[in-house]
């Protein structure tokens, strides 16, 4: 009965590990986190493009191209371009007289608005006003665009 007694108090001893079953043990896990990084590393190298974000080339679209297949035709289509003649190709030649016209309108209203400004600020601020107005010709040009 001592026997069993005895034996029934001892714990089982683990079984002795090498040297050499430690260091393989270690090699397998070294070669399995290296898998796993190779692994991660592939993953994070794959480039994944939505193509619905994907914009069309605006360099290649073909927006009311005018097609030639000789020089006649092709002056032709420069020359009568649509709706480019109603737009006036030099606005400069009416600048002057239309400042002067939009400043004798203009003027008397600013001097109610303004009645302690010299001269000279009532015209910083009509040119200002010249800079927005669609009475302006370069103004026109632009505003015909859009």
């Amino acid at each position: 009965m001592n026997k069993a007694a005895a034996s029934k108090g001892k714990v089982q001893a683990p079984p002795k590990v090498t040297q050499a079953a430690i260091h393989a043990q270690k090699e397998a896990e070294k070669k399995a986190q290296e898998e796993e990084d190779r692994i991660r590393a592939a993953q994070a190298q794959k480039i994944e493009v939505p193509t619905a974000e994907i914009e069309e080339n605006m360099n290649r679209l073909d927006l009311d191209a005018l097609q030639a297949r000789n020089v006649d035709e092709a002056i032709k289509a420069l020359s009568s371009s649509g709706g480019v003649d109603a737009i006036d190709k030099h606005p400069e030649k009416r600048l002057k007289s239309a400042y002067t016209t939009f400043e004798e309108t203009r003027l008397p209203q600013l001097k109610i608005d303004h009645p302690t400004f010299r001269l000279s600020q009532l015209r910083q601020i009509l040119k200002k006003e010249w800079q927005k107005s669609p009475e302006n010709p370069l103004n026109q040009r632009s505003l015909h665009m859009t």
